[in-house]
């Protein structure tokens, strides 16, 4: 029986990953960059971002990845399935990172799926012990390195800014030439930090889809403490948000991991009982979790258009409340599609194709 509390929550996190993103189509190296006095609203926003945005959507679909690898090692009780899944996994990352966008996290799923594909058939402890090893492991790595290079701050109304803007934009091969540089340094650095978190999160995926979490929800004590975890961890961000160097923003990173976690926990939780395992409960939104492969490189395709070929101004221009519109708009769009796509097809383009290439390997 299909668990469409899964397709609920994949849904809401494919969707949810524009609002993260979206930042980052105007300049990669720099994200959101604020004016030297910028107005209230950004405040406000970023505020709202480091509480219920920041790592969240990303967090649940780790989680979620960890719970797929889990279901399909059980269907068909190989690995070799999972391994041709993962390995196209990392072409299709590729092909996105280095020719449309450096911020891809396929690459980082295949790496982190192929760690975790390990641990399959652990113990619920073991698999406790080890997400909780590797999530110290990453923090503690990804401190080191905040540490050693503190942030930079450029305001978008400095020279600075407008030399960078304008090499950026001078021409697609220069577009092309930068962001070729900064995925390569995205792949190098994936199994340095970024991989061992990704893995920790499938790991816990693996031991909330056996503790019957993605069915029925977490249990009132086990809700108590994610939602006290996440309080306390939120708030630590939230107070080491005016630091720029030094010990408490090496610290950001791990802080906000777990907060995103915690918090991403919450959300899985409040969708399962919102869904209940009924496929007629947030239809629309459940059609979007089986499309989210096609969606997620869709996004990509369309930020790509708006913020380098028709508006490359906004850049310039877009305070927060700017790119939450727009992040709004594009979510608009992508459901009237997925409602569209879905009267006539079952399955995304994407997702057809990489079924399709899996088993024409392991066919071979």
């Amino acid at each position: 029986m299909r668990n469409y509390n899964l397709d609920f929550i994949r849904g809401i996190a494919v969707l949810g990953l524009v609002f993260m993103n979206i930042y980052t189509f105007g300049v990669f190296e720099l994200g959101y960059t604020p004016l030297t006095t910028p107005p209230s609203s950004d405040s406000l926003i970023q505020t709202l971002n480091l509480i219920f945005i920041e790592g969240r959507f990303r967090s649940i679909f780790s989680i979620l990845f960890g719970a797929g690898l889990y279901i399909q090692w059980q269907r068909y009780n190989l690995v070799l399935p999972l391994k041709s899944r993962l390995y196209w996994l990392l072409v299709f990352g590729l092909l996105h990172g280095f020719l449309l966008w450096a911020g891809d996290i396929l690459f980082l799923y295949g790496v982190s799926g192929l760690l975790a594909i390990r641990y399959l058939s652990s113990t619920n402890e073991q698999l406790l012990k080890h997400a909780y090893g590797f999530i110290l492991l990453s923090g503690l790595a990804t401190a080191l390195v905040m540490y050693s290079v503190p942030e930079t701050l450029i305001y978008r109304d400095s020279p600075e800014f407008n030399a960078l803007y304008s090499q950026y934009f001078q021409s697609y091969g220069d577009h092309l030439l930068s962001n070729i540089t900064m995925n390569a340094l995205m792949v190098f650095m994936a199994p340095i930090l970024t991989m061992w978190v990704t893995t920790a999160l499938m790991l816990l995926g693996i031991y909330l889809y056996k503790q019957q979490v993605f069915a029925s929800g977490l249990s009132a004590k086990q809700l108590i403490l994610v939602i006290s975890s996440a309080l306390l961890f939120t708030s630590l961000r939230l107070t080491t948000e005016q630091y720029s160097s030094g010990v408490f923003y090496a610290l950001q990173e791990l802080i906000n991991s777990v907060a995103a976690l915690c918090m991403a926990i919450i959300y899985i939780h409040i969708a399962v009982k919102l869904c209940s395992n009924n496929a007629n409960t947030g239809k629309l939104i459940q059609q979007a979790g089986r499309l989210a492969f096609s969606l997620y490189i869709s996004q990509t395709l369309m930020q790509l258009v708006l913020f380098k070929v028709f508006f490359k101004q906004w850049a310039l221009s877009f305070n927060r409340i700017d790119y939450c519109l727009v992040a709004t708009l594009l979510i608009v769009i992508q459901l009237i599609i997925t409602a569209i796509y879905s009267r006539y097809f079952q399955q995304g383009p994407l997702e057809y194709i990489w079924r399709k290439l899996t088993y024409a390997k392991i066919t071979a």
